[in-house]
C-alpha cells in the first residue's frame, strides 16, 4: 500500500509502517471515504486524525492517556483526548479535570483548555478511535480502528521504558492488557464525567503522582499552567 498521503510524524510512520500494509487499514480508509461520500460530516477533520501522532513523536512519550474516541460536537475534536481548541466552551468532564487539577496542584482553573502544550511536553493523549460521526458517539467503533491504537499502545509498551499510563474509566483500563507493567507506571481512575467524577477521579491526584514519578526517573515534570 502506497503510504505516502499518511500525514503522521516519521518516528510514528516507522515504528508503526507494517499497520499500514494490513488489510484492516485499508478497509479502514475506504469506510471514511464512503462516509465523505455520503455527505457524512466526520470528526475530526483530516488534517488533525493523526494530531496526538504529529505532536508527540514515539522517541519523545514520556505520559500516555487513553480515552475513547473524539468529542462528537461540532468543532470541539482536534484529536488530543479531552483537549479542545481555545475558543470552544470546556465540555462537563474537562471543568472536572480542571477542578482535580485545582485540588491536587493548587493551579487556578484556566479559562480554557487547550491542551497542546502538553503534547509538545511530551503526552500522548490517545483516543482509541481515530474518527466519529457528527453528533454519533461510538458511530466509528468497530470498524477496525481499535485496532491501530491498541498497536500504537503496544508499540510504545514494547519499545520504551518507565512510561506512565493514565487510565481513566473502564473502558481505558481494560487496555491495561497491553501495557507490561513491570516496565511502566499506571494509575487508574473514574470517569472525569459529573456522573463518574466521584467514584475515584477527584482526589486521585494524578497529577502530582505524574511529577513524582518522573522526577524519580530523571524526567522534566510536567507544567500545567495553561495561560
Amino acid at each position: 500500500m502506497d503510504t505516502s498521503d499518511i500525514q503522521i510524524d516519521p518516528s510514528r510512520k516507522k515504528v508503526l509502517k507494517e499497520e499500514f500494509q494490513k488489510p484492516y487499514f485499508l478497509e479502514l480508509k475506504n469506510f471514511l471515504k464512503k462516509e465523505k461520500a455520503e455527505w457524512k460530516i466526520i470528526y475530526p477533520e483530516g488534517k488533525n486524525i493523526f494530531n496526538a501522532y504529529n505532536s508527540t513523536p514515539f522517541h519523545k512519550v514520556k505520559v500516555v492517556i487513553i480515552w475513547q474516541d473524539p468529542y462528537h460536537w461540532p468543532w470541539q475534536a482536534h484529536w488530543l483526548c479531552f483537549s479542545v481548541l481555545p475558543w470552544i466552551k470546556t465540555p462537563p468532564s474537562l471543568q472536572n479535570i480542571f477542578k482535580e487539577l485545582k485540588n491536587d496542584l493548587s493551579i487556578e482553573i484556566p479559562k480554557n483548555w487547550y491542551l497542546q502544550n502538553r503534547a509538545e511536553q511530551w503526552v500522548f493523549m490517545i483516543n482509541s478511535s481515530l474518527t466519529v460521526r457528527k453528533w454519533e458517539p461510538m458511530s466509528h467503533d468497530k470498524i477496525g480502528r481499535e485496532i491501530f491504537t491498541d498497536e500504537t499502545i503496544k508499540k510504545l509498551s514494547d519499545k520504551k521504558e518507565w512510561l506512565i499510563f493514565l487510565l481513566r474509566w473502564a473502558f481505558a483500563q481494560k487496555k491495561k492488557t497491553l501495557i507490561d507493567t513491570k516496565r511502566h507506571h499506571v494509575l487508574k481512575a473514574s470517569h472525569p464525567s459529573p456522573f463518574s467524577v466521584h467514584k475515584g477521579f477527584f482526589w486521585c491526584k494524578h497529577f502530582s503522582k505524574t511529577n513524582e514519578i518522573l522526577k524519580k526517573n530523571w524526567k522534566n515534570e510536567i507544567d500545567r499552567k495553561i495561560n
